[in-house]
């Protein structure tokens, strides 16, 4: 199984891509996870590969606790398809996106900058592995 993270535009702030690198390189020591950068929202779909379980994210999708995000990666894991996450840029992802996704996620209520929920996205995913695992990173209930 692998991740792939479909996200529109760069990360141009350095700040922020040396976060995301930090939490990439963290986590693929458990999974295999890559990013694929679209210039254009109409291209996401595109860039998620078949057979692939796309999981949109969007302020208007379900809330999860960290330790719900860990089951989820179980749960995807024992099913053995690659998982896609979609993040939109300043107009969010289009309809035909959050219609075609199996799961609409929402990392929080609040309106992110696409560069950030990029770092939060990675944050998270890493999170839930240690998590999983019974590792120290994660002290919150």
């Amino acid at each position: 199984m692998r991740y792939r993270v479909v996200a529109m535009g760069r990360v141009r702030d350095a700040a922020l891509r040396a976060a995301c690198d930090e939490y990439l390189e963290r986590l693929r020591r458990y999974t295999r996870v890559e990013e694929r950068e679209v210039k254009e929202e109409a291209r996401v779909l595109e860039a998620v590969p078949d057979g692939s379980r796309l999981v949109a994210l969007s302020r208007s999708g379900e809330e999860w606790t960290s330790a719900q995000l860990a089951e989820w990666t179980a749960r995807w894991e024992m099913d053995g398809r690659d998982v896609a996450l979609a993040i939109g840029g300043a107009d969010a992802l289009p309809e035909a996106v959050l219609r075609q996704a199996e799961r609409v996620w929402s990392l929080s209520r609040l309106t992110l900058p696409h560069e950030l929920a990029r770092v939060v996205l990675y944050e998270q995913l890493y999170r839930a592995y240690t998590i999983r695992r019974g590792e120290p990173y994660h002290r919150g209930s």
